[in-house]
């Protein structure tokens, strides 16, 4: 959900431009946001900064546990995937939670500078009537909006901004509570309401969100209000639509699909169709199962090369999440065919269960994945998550071994991923699309 790496994104709303042969063509009609920074997994001096991907992946856990945990109240266990479970909640390790408490206090005493790569997904949307602003990350891993409240009064809220419920005409308290528990031990948590809701001039009226009252210090030095949820409704905390299912059925998009572009410049979400001047040919759509709520394209193998490692599994398409993550075996299985890899890290305090891969930097692997068409390639600058310490000649892989409970043949595709292709989410074809970058 978080750490994500190097670029100023874009939001855009509507139109859809040779969007495939099974896809309508819906009229042109568009604007932009700019976003903000954040931290990257890579320190200024080229080296894999474990603490921070261990803090990520922290996150990414606890996630998707709370995503199970809306599935099974919302749809029932029987919703879940083979060998899915919901897994004790993972902590950050005290060392490592030390050591970011250390660095953080050390960036405050120096002089701040920004750093190339120190970007995430993230844009304005507008809660209420009259507008407020907030800055969100927008998360096809989850279902549910969220902000602080105004009656927010931790530290963690401090710098963020506030939704004031008494100063919008449209706004609505409902009953019940919206909570989410992170690996430092709190949680994000408040009332529910319902509210006009816009994004690059789409709008959603009456949408369920919570504006919480009690925020995660997981966020306190991170530069976005909350997130807003583009997956399902059978994942959603709250057991509503999410903003874009509440946008369509509205009519207020063109066409029930958005496509994500992330890259060093220029990306941009596109709310409504596709944007066909960031990707080159037919978009390739590979059906979901969306009974799970999430985007999860099935009939997946992974390569190495020519060969394929891995088969079979089913792959959830998350822009919420930074890394690639597959089950510990299947992961183990294609490093095994990868030439001078190794096992970087698998001790990692409560995380024993996480394994970070290493590689030699001068010959990067070739791992791509495929659903029955081309082969969809990782770059070396997207496989590459720095050196493994100052000098060495090995660098670490943003493709992981860790069991988010997801089930025993699901992988999760995060940014790692998505940075390599255009992406398209069609919610009437029930189907992810990739397309080549432009």
């Amino acid at each position: 959900m978080f750490n994500k790496a190097s670029l100023l994104l874009a939001v855009t709303l509507a139109i859809s431009a040779a969007a495939g042969p099974a896809l309508s063509e819906p009229a042109a009609r568009g604007t932009a946001i700019p976003m903000r920074k954040r931290s990257s997994l890579t320190r200024s001096d080229g080296v894999f900064d474990k603490d921070k991907a261990i803090a990520s992946t922290v996150i990414a856990v606890n996630k998707h546990r709370q995503n199970l945990i809306n599935l099974q109240k919302n749809k029932g266990v029987e919703a879940f995937n083979e060998g899915a479970e919901i897994k004790a909640l993972a902590t950050i390790p005290i060392d490592v939670e030390a050591r970011m408490q250390q660095r953080a206090v050390k960036r405050q005493s120096e002089k701040l500078t920004d750093e190339e790569d120190d970007e995430e997904w993230a844009g304005k949307i507008s809660v209420g009537t009259p507008a407020q602003s907030f800055l969100i990350d927008f998360d096809t891993g989850s279902s549910d909006l969220w902000i602080p409240s105004s009656s927010c009064t931790s530290s963690t809220c401090s710098s963020k901004s506030k939704y004031t419920a008494s100063a919008s005409s449209t706004s609505s308290k409902k009953s019940g509570t919206f909570s989410i528990s992170y690996g430092d031990g709190s949680t994000v948590s408040g009332p529910v309401y319902s509210e006009t809701v816009t994004v690059a001039k789409i709008k959603a009226t009456k949408q369920y969100f919570s504006p919480v009252t009690t925020l995660s210090s997981s966020f306190k030095d991170d530069p976005v209000d909350g997130i807003l949820g583009l997956a399902f409704p059978a994942i959603s905390n709250l057991n509503q639509n999410p903003f874009f299912v509440t946008a369509n059925d509205a009519g207020s998009v063109d066409a029930n699909q958005f496509g994500f572009y992330l890259a060093s410049s220029g990306s941009e979400l596109y709310l409504g169709g596709t944007n066909s001047d960031l990707y080159s040919g037919d978009i390739e759509f590979n059906s979901v199962d969306s009974s799970g709520g999430f985007w999860q394209a099935t009939g997946a193998k992974a390569k190495v090369g020519s060969t394929s490692a891995v088969t079979g599994f089913q792959t959830i398409i998350d822009s919420g999440t930074t890394l690639m993550y597959g089950p510990p075996a299947a992961v183990k299985k294609l490093f095994a065919k990868v030439t001078g890899s190794k096992l970087y890290d698998s001790t990692n305090g409560s995380l024993q269960w996480a394994g970070y891969y290493s590689y030699p930097c001068a010959s990067p692997p070739t791992i791509s994945f495929n659903w029955g068409g081309k082969d969809w390639t990782i770059s070396a600058a997207n496989l590459n998550l720095g050196q493994t310490e100052t000098g060495s000649k090995d660098c670490v892989s943003s493709l992981a071994a860790q069991d988010l409970g997801l089930g025993t043949d699901v992988w999760l595709l995060g940014d790692a991923f998505m940075k390599n292709v255009y992406t398209v989410f069609d919610f009437d074809q029930e189907a992810v699309g990739f397309a080549e970058l432009a």
